[in-house]
Formats: structure tokens, C-alpha cells, sequence
């Protein structure tokens, strides 16, 4: 079985803790980059209040987040849908992989997996990827994927306290099957 094959996301779980933060610390000098969140401060402790507001997030029906995991389980990242516009049906779609998994396609995979969710799942009709101009390897999943490039967002989005320009891409309900 190929490891694409092998890759699933689930909605998280409260005893997914430490997972989160064991895969957090091991990937602060990747995506620690580009996710606010992802400081050498964070903690156990933020890990689990953040797992258990996404449970409860989850169940209200308010942001839809995942853990992407392989067939054994191992937690790979996460992804899911957040700031959801139901008035205009579109939700943000993030993702992130743990260092020692990326350049394997696991974040192009549970992008796929997750747009197919949220078109089967809800309402919405589209998705929007808000992506830093220099995070290379997230605008490449974007690609990778099919979503539509957009423009740029001028000063979009702060990170490490800076606002830098991001690129904006969409994935249509439409677009789905080509994904």
C-alpha cells in the first residue's frame, strides 16, 4: 500500500494532547514559521485547551478541525475548516504536517480528503486557502491540489508579529470532482 493510500483524517479527540504537542515541538523550525501558534512556548497544557475547544467546536458545528493520521495511527498534522461564513457558504482551509512527514504529498492528500468532507458534510460551496507568499511549501499543497490562485492579499496575514502579503486560493463545490 502506498503511504497516500494509508492517509485519513478524523475529527480530533480529547486524548489527542499530546500528540498534537509532541508533533508541534518537533516542528518549530517548519511550520513554526508560518503558524502563530507554534512557539517554542507552547505548551501541554495549550495543547489540550485547544483540542478541547476543537471537540466542542466540532460538535456546535463552528470550525470543523482534523487530524491527519496514517493507517498505524501515527498523528501526521492536522487540517480543517475555521472562520466559516455560512452567510456567504465559504470557510477558510488550512493544514499543516509534522516535520518529519512533509515532501511526502500528506498535506496535498488530506487537502483533498478535507474539501471532499466539507462539500458532502455542510453547506458551504467554497473554500478559501490563505497562504503567506513565502511558505513555498503550502502554496504547492494549493496547487497541487487545484484550487484556483486568486490574488494577493496585501498585509493578510501576521506572522512572527509582522504582517506579510498572502495569496489567496478558492476550491469551488463545482470544482470537487477535479480534485
Amino acid at each position: 500500500m502506498d503511504q497516500l493510500s494509508s492517509i485519513h483524517i478524523r475529527p480530533y479527540e480529547h486524548g489527542d494532547a499530546e500528540a498534537l504537542f509532541e508533533a508541534a515541538r518537533e516542528s518549530l523550525s517548519t511550520v513554526g514559521a508560518w503558524l502563530w501558534w507554534c512557539t517554542p512556548e507552547f505548551t501541554r497544557e495549550a495543547a489540550k485547551a485547544w483540542v478541547d475547544r476543537q471537540v466542542m467546536a466540532f460538535q456546535s458545528r463552528s470550525a470543523f478541525e482534523f487530524v491527519i493520521c496514517n493507517s498505524a495511527g501515527r498523528f501526521l498534522g492536522g487540517c480543517g475548516l475555521n472562520v466559516i461564513d455560512e452567510g456567504n457558504a465559504r470557510a477558510n482551509l488550512g493544514y499543516w504536517v509534522r516535520a518529519s512527514e512533509t515532501g511526502h504529498g500528506v498535506a496535498t492528500e488530506a487537502t483533498r480528503l478535507l474539501a471532499r468532507w466539507a462539500f458532502q458534510n455542510t453547506e458551504l460551496i467554497r473554500l478559501e486557502i490563505v497562504v503567506a507568499k513565502d511558505n513555498l511549501a503550502s502554496l504547492r499543497v494549493a496547487e497541487n491540489v487545484g484550487a484556483v490562485r486568486e490574488g494577493i492579499l496585501r498585509q493578510r496575514l501576521r506572522i512572527q508579529g509582522e504582517l506579510q502579503d498572502a495569496i489567496l486560493f478558492s476550491i469551488l463545490k463545482s470544482d470537487v470532482d477535479l480534485i
